[in-house]
This record gives C-alpha cells, sequence and structure tokens, in this order.
C-alpha cells in the first residue's frame, strides 16, 4: 500500500560520495586522471597494435578489442560521475538511467566474453602450438570478435526493456555513480520479482560459464606447464599469461562478489568500492598489465615515436 502513495519520478539524483566539499574536489581530480590516463593507455594500445606488423597477432587483435572496450565502458560511467562532483545535485532522466544501465552491462558482458577467448587463445599457444596458427586464423578472430561484441549486446537487451515498462517512485536517490540495477529495483513502485529474477539468471549464467570455461582453459595450461622438464621454460610460458590471469582474478572476482546473488537484500556501500574497482580501475590497469609492461610493445612504441620524429 505504501508503494502506491509514493510519487512516480522521472529523474534520479545520485548521491554524492561524500559531504566534505574538500574530500569532493580531490575525489574529483583523482577521478579524473584515472580517466584520462586509463583513455590514453587505450587509446595507445589500438593505435601501437593497428600501425606495428609485429603485432598483428591473435593475442593483441584480443587486446586491442578490449582496449575498445574499456575506452567505451568508461566514457558510460565516469564522465557522469566527475559532474556529479562539481554540482549541488547530478541528476539523471529514468530514461537516460536505462540506457545507461543497458551500456554498462552490455559493454562489461563484451569484456568478460574477450577474457574467455583470449583463456582460449592462451590454452591453444600452450597446449596446442604446432596447430595455433591454423586455428587461430585471422578469420577465426574476427569472427570470435564479433561473436562477443554481439552476444555483449545481447544479453542485458531482455532485462533492459522490462526495466522500461517499470514505474519509479520516490525516494528517487540512487546510491551508487552508475545506474546499477540493484538501485533501480529499489526505487520501483511495480512489482520486480519478474526482471530480478531474469537479470539473475542472464548474470548468474553469463558469468560463471565465463569463469568455468576460463578454468578449463587454465587446468589445462597448468597441467601442460608442470609437464615441462626445464624451469625456465615452465617460467617462460607461465609469464606469457601472468598478466592476463592477473586481469581475469581482479575482474571476474568483482562481478561475481556484485552480480551473482539477489541484488535487492544487500544494500552495502562496499557496492560502490567494488564496483569502482571493475568499472574505473580495471581499464587503467589493463594497458599496463597486459601490454605497457610487454617487450614486443615497448619496442613497438619506441618505433614508432622514433618514425614520428623522423
Amino acid at each position: 500500500m505504501e508503494r502506491h502513495n509514493r510519487t512516480v519520478t522521472a529523474l534520479f539524483i545520485f548521491l554524492r560520495f561524500t559531504c566534505q566539499q574538500q574530500l569532493q574536489v580531490v575525489l574529483f581530480i583523482l577521478f579524473l586522471s584515472i580517466y584520462l590516463s586509463s583513455l590514453m593507455g587505450n587509446v595507445l594500445i589500438v593505435v601501437i597494435v593497428l600501425v606495428d606488423s609485429r603485432l598483428q597477432t591473435p593475442m593483441y587483435f584480443f587486446i586491442c578489442n578490449l582496449s575498445v572496450v574499456e575506452i567505451w565502458y568508461t566514457t558510460v560511467t565516469v564522465p557522469k560521475t566527475l559532474a556529479s562532483f562539481l554540482v549541488e545535485k547530478s541528476m539523471i532522466s529514468v530514461s537516460s538511467c536505462i540506457v545507461q544501465y543497458y551500456f554498462c552491462f552490455a559493454l562489461a558482458g563484451i569484456e568478460l566474453f574477450l577474457l574467455t577467448v583470449m583463456a582460449y587463445d592462451r590454452y591453444l599457444a600452450i597446449c596446442n602450438p604446432l596447430r595455433y596458427s591454423t586455428i587461430m586464423s585471422p578469420r577465426t578472430c574476427q569472427s570470435l570478435a564479433v561473436v562477443c561484441w554481439l552476444m555483449g549486446f545481447t544479453c542485458p537487451m531482455f532485462p533492459s526493456i522490462m526495466l522500461v515498462k517499470i514505474s519509479f517512485c520516490t525516494p528517487f536517490r540512487i546510491n551508487h555513480f552508475f545506474c546499477d540495477a540493484d538501485q533501480l529495483f529499489r526505487l520501483s513502485c511495480s512489482d520486480t520479482y519478474a526482471i530480478q529474477g531474469v537479470g539473475y539468471a542472464v548474470s548468474t549464467v553469463v558469468i560463471m560459464s565465463a569463469v568455468l570455461f576460463t578454468m578449463a582453459s587454465y587446468v589445462q595450461i597448468i597441467v601442460t606447464i608442470l609437464r615441462m622438464s626445464s624451469a625456465a621454460a615452465q617460467q617462460k610460458t607461465f609469464s606469457t599469461c601472468a598478466a592476463h590471469l592477473s586481469v581475469v582474478s581482479i575482474y571476474f572476482g568483482t562481478l561475481i562478489f556484485m552480480y551473482v546473488r539477489p541484488a535487492v537484500k544487500y544494500e552495502s556501500n562496499a557496492n560502490v568500492v567494488v564496483s569502482v574497482f571493475y568499472s574505473i580501475l580495471t581499464p587503467l590497469l589493463n594497458p599496463i598489465i597486459y601490454t605497457l609492461r610487454n617487450k614486443d610493445v615497448k619496442e613497438a612504441l619506441k618505433k614508432t615515436f622514433l618514425r614520428g620524429k623522423e
């Protein structure tokens, strides 16, 4: 009965991270620095992979796709977050909020699928090196990338359509820095049981399928590495997939914490902190972990800059 007495709203207000103005300024500078660094790092990766012929390999092709996703991903959420530090009330319309929700989870899904395909790529390179070039042909890589993008944009489509059909009531404050599913369910004055079930099922199936497939790939990789007679060969082989494993552990771990559980029962500021990790910090870490510490990329960067000075 209480829900029916609430006022239906067309606008949401994002709650501030803190009420202290000085801390708001510090957070603005911090988030802006992370955002610009992430953009520059990922754009640099895309450019280097496209212009350097030595990086025209399956691994770097998928890293390039991942960087494009990261550029989109951060741009969907961070500019609005930065604006919220500068104004008294950061508002967003319901329709814009649902659009942001859709693109956030579509791009998160694409990244999830790309990381899974990259685990398969490492499995083939280490466990089946003789057939690697044949299996991971340019056409196969392109097809896998297209499938990742299509699946990513398709998975959140049905929950997003269901969100359009529900009403939202006061209080209209979002305790987050973007339109997360959990917050939208809390603000609804319609019955959200069906959409919660669909959203929970989709996120659980997608995330856990990716986790299991990636784990299966790495079990095979570890078994192959342990069978190598030379310790130096073991270390060299493991180093080729250590970067990917680091990113997968952070990204998959935060997604499981956030979405492989019923959403509404858990109201916690920890959700915001964890969301910062996978939506803002991970896009910054990817260029560093994957490529900027990589010998091939360093040489490609040096070559590109020297060419630019000529």
